[in-house]
C-alpha cells in the first residue's frame, strides 16, 4: 500500500542493499580460482563455473561494467557478442565488492581478498594511527604501503609456485604503491599503447607452460569521469577497448583462457540540486563530522567522538529515502565489505557509510572541487555500478 503524502519519509531498510556476492562471484575472487586451477598453493577455486586452464589473462577495462556492455551493442560488437560465455557461460556478471571503486577493486583482484581484508575500503578512508584522511589511489598522505595492505598478492604465490607471472599496464604504475600491495609479482611490463600492451600480453601467456597475465586499460573510465556515458568522447572509446579486446584475442596461445572483466560500472549525474547534494553547502549533513571519505555515492563519515549517534541519525533524516545510511557496525553485519573485517581495517571504515541507491551523490564542492565536477561516478551497490563482466575466450 501506498503511504499517504504526509507520512514521514521511511529509509530504506538496510537489507535492501545488493551486497556483492563475495566467495563465489566477486572480483576478490576471480584469481584465486584460475590460480587454483594451474594448482598454485594457497589458493582456493570460489566461483564453480570456471573451468582451469594452464595458460589464463584477465584484462582488467577500467570503468566498464556489465550493464554498460549491454547496452552499447554498436559501440562495442565484440564485447557484446562475448556477453553469453560470462562467468563459464552463465551469461552472470561478478560484483565488484563494496565500494565500486578503483583502489578497492584492484586491492580485491589482486590480493584475492574482499575489502575488509586487505583494507582498502574506499577512495578516500580515514587513517586510524594519524587521524588523516587517506587517498588509496593517489596514496597521500604517505603510509608504509605494506603496513596497509599486508597479504602476499595472488601474483606472488603464483610466481612462487613457478608459473610464469607478467602484468602489462601503463609504465606510471610500475613502482606505485597501489601496484606494489596489490598487482605486484613476476614481471612487470610497461607499455604505453592499448595496442603495445595487448601485443605483450600474448606474448607473455605464451612464454610459459603455466601462464598468469595481467592486462590494463583505463580510459573507458576516463572519459566516463570527464564527459559522462552520453558523449563521443566515452563512445569512442569504448569502441577502441572492443578493437582492443578482439586483438587479445586472436593471439591467444594454445590452451590459453582470456578473461575480460571490469573494476566497477559507472552512471552519469545530472548537475542539478536535487542530485548533487553538496555537504560543504550542507549545514545539517556536516554537523558533528571530523572528516568525509570516501567518494559521492559511497560516503564514510567520520564523526567528532561523541557525536556518532547523532550524524547517524541525521545522515539517515535527510538522505536515507535515496542512500541506504548505515553504522560502521551495521554495515559490517550486513557484509558490504566482506565476511569478516579485520581488526586494522575496522577503524578505517566511517562510523556512518552512505551508499546510493537513486541517481544521486553527496558531493563536497570545497574539499573535493574535480571530483565535483565529475559527470560519470560509481562506488555504490546499484546494478550499474556493482556489475562487472567476465567475458571468456578459450583457444
Amino acid at each position: 500500500m501506498a503511504q499517504p503524502a504526509w507520512s514521514d519519509p521511511v529509509p530504506l531498510a538496510l537489507d535492501t542493499a545488493p551486497v556483492p556476492e563475495y566467495g563465489a562471484g566477486s572480483l576478490a575472487d576471480l584469481l584465486p580460482t584460475l590460480a587454483a586451477g594451474m594448482d598454485v598453493p594457497g589458493t582456493t577455486a570460489t566461483i564453480p563455473e570456471l573451468t582451469p586452464a594452464d595458460r589464463n589473462c584477465v584484462f582488467l577495462i577500467d570503468g566498464l561494467g556489465w550493464e554498460q556492455i549491454k547496452a552499447h551493442p554498436e559501440e562495442a560488437p565484440y564485447l557484446h557478442s562475448l556477453l553469453g560465455s560470462s562467468r563459464g557461460g552463465t551469461g552472470r556478471p561478478l560484483t565488484a565488492g563494496f565500494p565500486a571503486t578503483t583502489a578497492t577493486s584492484l586491492a580485491s583482484v589482486g590480493t584475492g581478498l574482499p575489502p575488509g581484508a586487505h583494507g582498502l575500503p574506499g577512495y578516500t578512508v580515514r587513517d586510524p594511527d594519524t587521524g588523516a584522511l587517506m587517498n588509496q589511489l593517489r596514496w597521500k598522505p604517505w603510509t608504509d604501503p605494506h603496513l596497509w595492505q599486508p597479504y602476499p598478492t595472488v601474483f606472488q604465490l603464483a610466481d612462487a609456485a613457478g608459473v610464469h607471472t607478467a602484468q602489462v599496464s601503463s609504465p606510471d604504475f610500475q613502482h606505485t604503491p597501489l601496484t606494489k600491495i596489490a598487482l605486484s609479482g613476476g614481471t612487470f611490463r610497461g607499455k604505453l599503447t592499448g595496442e603495445e600492451r595487448m601485443d605483450l600480453a600474448a606474448a607473455e601467456l605464451a612464454a610459459g607452460d603455466r601462464s598468469l597475465v595481467y592486462t590494463y586499460y583505463s580510459e573507458v573510465d576516463g572519459k566516463g569521469h570527464r564527459f559522462g556515458m552520453d558523449s563521443d568522447a566515452w563512445r569512442g572509446q569504448l569502441m577502441y577497448v572492443d578493437r582492443l579486446a578482439q586483438r587479445l584475442a586472436e593471439q591467444l596461445p594454445p590452451r590459453a583462457a582470456l578473461y575480460i572483466t571490469a573494476d566497477h560500472g559507472m552512471i552519469d549525474i545530472p548537475f542539478d540540486e536535487e542530485s548533487r547534494i553538496d555537504f560543504d553547502e550542507d549545514w545539517e549533513l556536516s554537523a558533528g563530522v571530523a572528516l568525509l571519505g570516501g567518494e559521492g555515492r559511497a560516503r564514510h563519515v567520520y564523526a567528532v567522538p561523541g557525536a556518532e549517534a547523532d550524524v547517524l541519525t541525521v545522515w539517515r533524516e535527510v538522505l536515507g529515502e535515496q542512500f541506504w545510511v548505515a553504522s560502521r557496525d551495521e554495515a559490517i553485519a550486513a557484509g558490504w565489505f566482506g565476511p569478516v573485517v579485520d581488526e586494522r581495517v575496522y577503524g578505517r571504515i566511517g562510523d556512518v557509510v552512505a551508499a546510493a541507491c537513486d541517481d544521486v551523490v553527496v558531493t563536497a564542492s570545497r574539499r573535493e572541487p574535480h571530483e565535483s565536477e565529475m559527470v560519470g561516478m560509481h562506488g555504490s551497490m546499484t546494478a550499474a555500478e556493482q556489475l562487472v563482466p567476465l567475458l571468456e575466450v578459450r583457444s
